[in-house]
């Protein structure tokens, strides 16, 4: 190659690197698995309380993860969760919900929808990270938000089970169908 051609070539092979790193799926971030501790957290609710995983110590716990307040698939699965929430009571569940929006996103979302349970704000990403929820859709030009997964903790403050990038619509029954084959179990 003369000196101008492999140039060229070098200055080509960097922006293929480039370009590869820009639609590179995001970097998986470590999931806590089915049986483990759950990761603990402390995150403000949309009224600016701070809850913390610690506060539901004897209660199954149903941590869901959604991408973002306000949108139509974030809408459904929280109203339907909404609809469920005496199912959920009844099954000694407290719920809470998590996206990486602002308190203040949560207090309208929240009012909006007529919520009766906790939206939490993980604006740090930390605990969307902790979970293994954290990722990105590039294509829709979104970044650093909660995927739509779930997490079922028991009493003890276990995974007791975990769905991953999960249908908005229908959810809520799947969660309280398993909450109840949990409970059944020795």
């Amino acid at each position: 190659m003369t000196r101008p051609a492999s140039k060229i070539y070098a200055a080509l092979t960097g922006l293929l690197a480039a370009f590869a790193l820009m639609f590179a799926a995001p970097a998986a971030h470590a999931t806590p698995a089915v049986g483990e501790a759950a990761p603990a957290f402390k995150l403000q609710d949309q009224t600016g309380e701070w809850r913390s995983l610690a506060d539901y110590r004897g209660k199954w716990v149903v941590l869901y993860f959604y991408p973002k307040d306000g949108t139509p698939g974030c809408t459904t699965q929280a109203c339907e969760i909404r609809d469920d929430i005496f199912a959920f009571r009844k099954a000694n569940a407290v719920v809470l919900g998590v996206s990486v929006d602002s308190v203040d996103s949560k207090k309208e979302f929240a009012k909006e929808n007529s919520l009766p349970f906790p939206v939490l704000s993980d604006s740090a990403t930390e605990v969307s990270k902790a979970y293994g929820a954290l990722t990105s859709y590039p294509q829709y030009n979104l970044y650093n938000i909660s995927r739509r997964d779930t997490y079922i903790i028991d009493p003890q403050g276990r995974i007791a089970r975990r769905y991953e990038n999960v249908k908005a619509e229908g959810h809520s029954k799947m969660v309280l169908a398993e909450l109840a084959a949990l409970q059944k179990k020795p």
